[in-house]
């Protein structure tokens, strides 16, 4: 027992570790479930310390799964000095571990309190982390989490995401993990029969491949004609962007592209995030409309924006300004104090509004774009209400420079997701990639090569018909929560539950 009171932390630690391992790019849920293991049994076993487990367990996935922040450095082009360049990510890489270990300690505590070998404790706390991540998604450290991690290894447990979005998602990994762990006591004696952990994971997967054929079924809903659009990755170095020679290539790359759209027949011509600099034309007055990621002053401030053409026009005729900003590239913790110190020039990027619907161009009668620029489409309860607020399909622009492979293939999974989630065909249009094609089922129809200029055209169908997620939000999974707080309490009593 002394030996096992030292060693405590091992498991846990481990679970962290290999939770940051499965989520994607690996993305094979199975793992995640192993573990997820070591977490609900810290509070069963009697050598285990639920807050310092909780801790551990969500330091190690964070840190193993985020470990592309690394790749901020170097941060001298967006003015910070050098010396503070590798130090600031490597804080802000283990910031966002801290804090995950925070807040999973937080919640291991909370199961522990109430009582983890209780069904109603694994509901209860299972909904709450799924919700949380919901919530989490709105502010500027959040990335990927539990509810990103089902692909591309399991599609069908995804699936339940057109049910109940990412939260739903999460709970039901949550809960596959805590059957896991049931089946064996704190000392390895047997608990719960395997029979009932196979038929909720059997159960889940059931519900998320249903989810998965609705949304193509013949009363899917289709709105209009399909849609060919010509999809640009330029492939500029983003620390190399602002330098003569690349901003001539950039702007010839855009030409062509705008040529090609014509040639091509293409109905729209998409540009990734960050494409045109403020104020500047497009270097072709094409017939085909032009979607393309920017900037743009309102007022005096600076926003980052996807920005739409008319046929015709050079200039911008409508946008949608990106709501979340890029902690340390766009947004900076006290940035006037570190501009008034002269330590960066970042900063200066203004958020816009939350909603995430850009409408149709005035003369064109069909559906809205549901837009996430960058990182926001880590976002999927905006974009669900973007859906349901009319828009046919989702369009994702981004620059991904100068990030590893890890993070795009990251975004891939989430782009999947979110096309599940909203029942819509998705685009990705990015500076390095991806640049892919995703249809309503999170199934990937076309991409373009990572890292180098290339174009392709790629056909979506607008749709109308909407998921239970796009009708209902969170409502629903809010609602259980209460539900089973209520039962719990009208149960255990109120002394018990506090």
């Amino acid at each position: 027992m002394g030996k096992d009171r030292r060693w405590w932390w091992i498991p846990v630690l481990g679970g962290g570790l290999l939770a940051g391992v499965a989520l994607p790019p690996l993305g094979w849920p199975p793992l995640l479930w192993l573990a997820l293991v070591p977490l609900w049994r810290a509070p069963l076993a009697a050598v285990a310390r639920p807050l310092g487990s909780g801790f551990l367990w969500g330091l190690g996935a964070v840190l193993v799964s985020h470990r592309w922040l690394l790749w901020l450095h170097p941060l001298t082009w967006v003015g910070v000095p050098a010396p503070l360049s590798l130090p600031l990510c490597v804080a802000l890489w283990l910031g966002c571990g801290l804090l995950a270990g925070l807040l999973v300690a937080a919640w291991s505590a909370l199961g522990a309190r109430l009582g983890a070998e209780r069904f109603s404790t694994a509901l209860i706390t299972s909904l709450l982390w799924g919700l949380g991540e919901t919530l989490l998604a709105k502010g500027p450290l959040f990335w990927i989490g539990l509810g990103g991690s089902a692909l591309p290894g399991d599609p069908a447990l995804a699936g339940l995401g057109a049910l109940g979005g990412s939260a739903l998602v999460v709970a039901a990994q949550l809960l596959i993990g805590w059957a896991l762990a049931q089946t064996l006591g704190p000392q390895g004696a047997a608990r719960r029969p395997w029979a009932a952990a196979l038929a909720l994971v059997l159960g889940l997967h059931l519900s998320g491949a249903l989810a998965l054929a609705a949304a193509q079924s013949p009363g899917a809903g289709r709105a209009g004609s399909p849609l060919r659009l010509l999809v640009l990755q330029p492939a500029i170095p983003t620390r190399e962007k602002f330098q003569p020679a690349q901003q001539e290539r950039l702007l010839h790359l855009l030409a062509a592209a705008q040529r090609e759209a014509v040639g091509r027949q293409a109905d729209a011509l998409l540009l990734p995030e960050g494409a045109l600099a403020v104020g500047q034309p497009l270097p072709l007055a094409s017939t085909v409309e032009v979607l393309g990621g920017g900037f743009r002053y309102d007022g005096e401030q600076l926003r980052s924006s996807l920005l739409g053409f008319s046929p015709g026009s050079r200039q911008p005729d409508r946008w949608i300004d990106k709501h979340r900003l890029v902690p340390l590239g766009e947004w900076v913790p006290w940035a006037g104090w570190w501009r008034s110190a002269g330590l960066s020039a970042v900063g200066g990027v203004e958020p816009g509004p939350p909603s995430r619907l850009l409408m149709a161009d005035g003369r064109d009668p069909g559906p809205g774009i549901a837009v996430a620029i960058c990182y926001e489409l880590s976002d999927g309860a905006a974009l669900a209400s973007a859906v349901r607020g009319g828009a046919g399909w989702l369009l994702a622009s981004a620059n991904l420079d100068p990030y590893p492979l890890q993070l795009q293939q990251q975004f891939e999974a989430l782009a999947r997701q979110r096309a599940i989630e909203t029942g819509r065909w998705l685009v990705s249009s990015a500076n390095t990639g991806p640049s892919l094609l995703v249809d309503a089922r999170g199934q990937v129809r076309s991409r373009l090569g990572p890292g180098r200029a290339r174009t392709g055209v790629m056909v979506l169908e607008p749709l109308t018909a909407l998921t239970p997620y796009d009708r209902w939000g969170d409502g629903p999974l809010v609602l259980l929560l209460l539900g089973a707080v209520l039962v719990r309490w009208r149960r255990s009593g109120r002394a018990q539950m506090l």
